[in-house]
């Protein structure tokens, strides 16, 4: 187990979700849970007012809470395909739906950052530095230029993208 997950009691190692939930289980609260709890509160009044008086960190959650929305956003427009009807009538055929949205999801995400890491050798290569700042503002979940209810075959192994040569067609407006 790694270092972080592991609470040592007399050299004996146990996960700390396992300790807690021993802890909750007592009828009366034991004082080691209560300073837990105490120490729990203590972090999170450092972490609020770090992030109070950090606009560098309010800047970093607010680019983590954007890309949970885009991708959230993204997952939406899959579900929307076709109609916005459920893809089955029973929680395992929902759950089947599910996680196949979420590959092509990660499909797409993945497809824009081969095409975004191309770019970004190909601009670092031609000497291209206000191409490359203009890279850093571009999000790899995109999907205006992706066709969701069209016909796709992945049987012809020949024929792969090439990157590269998309990425000598693309200009960037710094």
């Amino acid at each position: 187990m790694p270092e972080d997950q592991e609470v040592c009691a007399f050299d004996n190692y146990c996960d700390r979700t396992v300790l807690i939930k021993k802890l909750c289980r007592y009828k009366s609260n034991t004082a080691t849970l209560k300073a837990l709890a105490e120490y729990d509160r203590a972090i999170k009044a450092q972490y609020i007012l770090d992030y109070i008086d950090s606009e560098t960190l309010r800047r970093h959650v607010q680019r983590a809470l954007n890309r949970g929305e885009a991708f959230h956003q993204l997952r939406r427009v899959i579900a929307e395909t076709n109609g916005k009807k459920f893809r089955g009538s029973h929680h395992a055929e929902l759950t089947l739906w599910n996680e196949c949205a979420r590959l092509i999801a990660n499909c797409v995400i993945h497809y824009n950052a081969q095409i975004l890491s191309e770019l970004k050798e190909f601009n670092e290569h031609e000497g291209r530095s206000e191409n490359l700042e203009a890279l850093k503002r571009i999000s790899p979940v995109a999907w205006f230029h992706i066709n969701f209810s069209g016909f796709y075959s992945f049987a012809d192994s020949e024929n792969s993208h090439d990157f590269s040569a998309l990425a000598r067609t693309v200009h960037l407006e710094a």
